[in-house]
């Protein structure tokens, strides 16, 4: 079945990821007491620097602001680890990079309720971003993302991510 963005059908879970049902992406992104889950993945270089993507234009959700590596939702039956994998091939053409989870938070706004699985790598090869989902990918020193923070330059969601991964 070929369905549209807003038809994908999730996953919806409770706070600690135990399955309730499954409903449309359309339906979930428009009421946050449906909890679904996604995977980040923060890419550094050998030199430590966190690789950001620029969100297309065409994106429903923060379009052209810098965001996480990679980030992505989970199908449904699909484990955290393996949607890792394959959202890194999927946006960065990337498929071998050892990944090492971090942690899990929520994340929530007005619009949708995430449980964010975070894992992160070291990759020092090509990568062959996805034209249709990203703009642009740049490597970023720690402290450059530290002082654009709350400039309007970055997601909220990535907001979120890297002020729980810098407590860390």
């Amino acid at each position: 079945m070929n369905l549209s963005e807003g038809d994908e059908i999730l996953e919806v879970v409770d706070k600690d990821g135990n399955v309730q049902g499954l409903a449309k992406r359309s339906d979930i992104h428009g009421d946050p007491s449906l909890i679904h889950r996604v995977i980040h993945v923060l890419i550094f270089d050998k030199k430590g620097r966190l690789l950001l993507q620029k969100r297309s234009m065409g994106k429903d959700v923060a379009p052209g602001r810098w965001d996480t590596s990679v980030g992505g939702h989970v199908n449904p039956g699909e484990d955290i680890l393996e949607a890792a994998g394959r959202e890194m091939k999927e946006e960065l053409g990337v498929a071998d990079c050892a990944l090492n989870y971090l942690y899990s938070y929520l994340f929530s706004n007005h619009i949708e309720s995430e449980l964010v699985s975070t894992f992160s790598c070291i990759y020092n090869s090509r990568f062959f971003f996805n034209k249709n989902e990203i703009d642009e990918i740049a490597f970023w020193d720690i402290d450059k993302i530290r002082e654009n923070l709350g400039r309007d330059i970055f997601s909220n969601h990535f907001e979120k991510e890297i002020s729980i991964y810098l407590k860390k």
